[in-house]
Formats: C-alpha cells, structure tokens, sequence
C-alpha cells in the first residue's frame, strides 16, 4: 500500500495563500499606523539599450576589462615571484610550458568560471579568444592543454600554493583594501562546509560514507566534504581563505564515528589563528555551531562571533528564555524597521524580550 502524499491539496494551498494575504494586510496596516514608510525594491527598468552605436558598447566593455586588469596587473608580478619559487614535479624533458605560465593558466580558469576542463579547452582555444587574450597577458603565447594543468596540481605540493594565495590576502589587509567593509572593525569571515561531489566506489582511504536506502536496495556511498573559511563581505564579495578537507581517518574510529563539522572546525580554526595571528576577526556562523565548545574557541583566539540560532537549536536555552519572558513584561528591545522622517530604519517594527537586560530600548 502505498503512503499518502505530505503535499497539501489544492484547498490548503488556498487557505495558506488567503492567510498570508491577510497577514501583509494587517503588517502595512500597522507600518502605516505608526507612519512608517515600507522600503520598496528599485523596480527593473523596462527600456530598450542605451546604446546608440556598436563603437559605444565596445568603449564600455572595453573599460571593465581594463579595470579589472589593473587589479591583476598590480598583484600579479609580486604572485609569479612567489609561485616561481615552488619546486616543479615534472620531468625537466618533457616540459613545454613553464611552471608559471600554467599556474597562470589556472588562475584564469577561475576567474572567467569554467566549470570543467573539456570547457576550457572548448573556449581559451577559439580564435577570437585566443588573438585578445596575448593583449593583456603577453606571457600566454600558446595555450596549454588542461589536462597539462591537472597532471600538475596533481603532483605538486599544494602548501605552497596556498601559503602564497595566503600571503597575497596578507598583502591586501595590510594595505587597508577591506577597511570600509569591516564589522566592528573585525573582518568577517564565514566558515561553511560543503560536498564536493559523490561517488558509489571507493578510489580512496580518504572519503566519507554513508548509507543510502534500506535492506537489500542499500548500498554505501563515498563523498568529499570541505569546510571552507571566506572572506564575506557585505556587498557581495566573496574571498575564498582556506579549505579543510573532512577525512575518515581524523573521526573516532574507536567508537565508529566519521570526521565531521565540529572537529574540522577545531583544526581550521588553528590554521586560521596561525596564518593570521593579530588579525582581528568575527566568525559567521551558521546554527551547527550553536555550542559551547566552538564558543569557547572563539574566546581562547580573541574572535568575536556571529551565530544563526534556530528555533530548534539548544533547546534548553530556549526553554530557559520562554519561561523568564513572562516574568519580565518591560524588559523588551525595540527595534523599528521602516522609514520615520528622513531615517531610513527597514520596513517592520518587532517587539524582543531579552532576558537579563532591563527597560533596553533602541
């Protein structure tokens, strides 16, 4: 027999709609009672381009790409005089490209985002492409295969490639390039892991597994996950720092327990405090790391910390702040979201009791 569908019908869908619609009714009835002015999104223009000749909106690319290539033609000298130290693993016969015209080679592959070597060997090979790109970068005189690349990264000692992608952040922080987006004068940095890709064989001792169905239609499947730490900022921009890959191995293999989250964040955590010793840092985090221990982590290195916490995580607290709520009715914060006058505030008002704070109003 089969289960019975967890999808609403088409009348409760209905019903969740009807109640939604009176819900926003009643919020812009209150905005509006306390004279707030809702923020509205700046609509998408519906005109035809603004260009008027061929010559207009070549000028205009033309002048993004050269912004762009100012960055990397200040940065890159200092990279290639650091990735030129790093030992080559090739065979000194069979080389036909240098080593860093191929590291190079792969930096731009993640800057115009290529999501596979049969892509970059589809598009850096064209013709067009291949007459503009020895304009901005006369080191690239002929193009290596991909596959070049990837028998390089896969035989070179990675460390040092990353300490020199460490060193160049290290250049950009020191030269006050992330002053104006910092948060409480500490750089934000975001630790999140994430699954690489999924594989139902083993081609290492190194993966992760785990069981997919049930009985005699079960089988185990091998996956990489990687705790990453960037730079986030608040307009958008993203600067990956390091990457800790969860291995088998580093779980408790005593009582039969993989590597996870927690524990990768313990050693990401001290590679961070060593690459970057006095930088002042505040983590974003996301409701896994709603603990003590990664709180008491931070506080050992001095970092301050941001934490998502949800509705079901650390349930003992919550219990803890319902039943103190009740008995302190003032202690409330404040918060207007909206346009008063000329301040531009959000576009909500929300009433919080926090306990421990007393007639806090902001």
């Amino acid at each position: 027999m089969s289960k019975s569908s967890r999808r609403p019908n088409r009348e409760a869908i209905k019903e969740q709609r009807c109640y939604k619609k009176s819900q926003e009714k009643a919020l812009r009835e209150r905005q509006k009672a306390e004279g707030l002015v809702p923020r509205k999104p700046p609509a998408l223009p519906n005109t035809c381009s603004s260009y008027t000749a061929k010559t207009e909106e070549q000028r205009e690319r033309e002048e993004a790409v050269t912004g762009q290539l100012c960055i990397l033609r200040r940065e890159l000298p200092k990279l290639l005089q650091q990735l030129v130290k790093i030992s080559d693993p090739r065979d000194p016969i069979k080389r036909k490209h240098n080593l860093t015209l191929l590291l190079l080679y792969g930096m731009l592959m993640f800057v115009f985002q290529f999501s596979s070597q049969r892509k970059v060997n589809k598009v850096m090979t064209r013709p067009q492409f291949m007459g503009n790109l020895p304009q901005f970068f006369p080191e690239l005189e002929r193009l290596p295969h991909a596959d070049t690349l990837f028998r390089l990264l896969r035989d070179i000692d990675i460390e040092h490639i990353a300490q020199t992608h460490a060193d160049l952040i290290r250049r950009l922080i020191r030269n006050k390039k992330f002053r104006r987006f910092l948060i409480n004068n500490c750089h934000p940095i975001a630790i999140d892991g994430s699954q690489k890709f999924a594989r139902d064989t083993l081609w290492d001792e190194n993966p992760l597994q785990r069981t997919h169905g049930k009985g005699e239609k079960s089988h185990t499947q091998y996956y990489v996950y990687v705790l990453e730490a960037s730079l986030s900022f608040r307009n958008g921009m993203v600067i990956p720092l390091l990457s800790e890959f969860l291995e088998y191995a580093k779980g408790d293999t005593d009582n039969n327990k993989q590597d996870c989250e927690q524990r990768a964040f313990h050693r990401l955590s001290a590679r961070l405090k060593q690459l970057f010793p006095n930088l002042p840092i505040i983590l974003l985090l996301d409701g896994l790391y709603a603990n003590g221990p990664v709180m008491d982590r931070c506080r050992q290195l001095n970092w301050q910390f941001m934490i998502v916490l949800k509705d079901k995580d650390l349930p003992s607290v919550w219990d803890e702040f319902n039943g103190l709520k009740p008995l302190q009715p003032k202690n409330q914060l404040e918060q207007p979201w909206g346009i008063v006058g000329n301040a531009s505030l959000g576009s909500m008002t929300l009433n919080t009791s926090i306990p421990g704070r007393e007639n806090a109003n902001a």
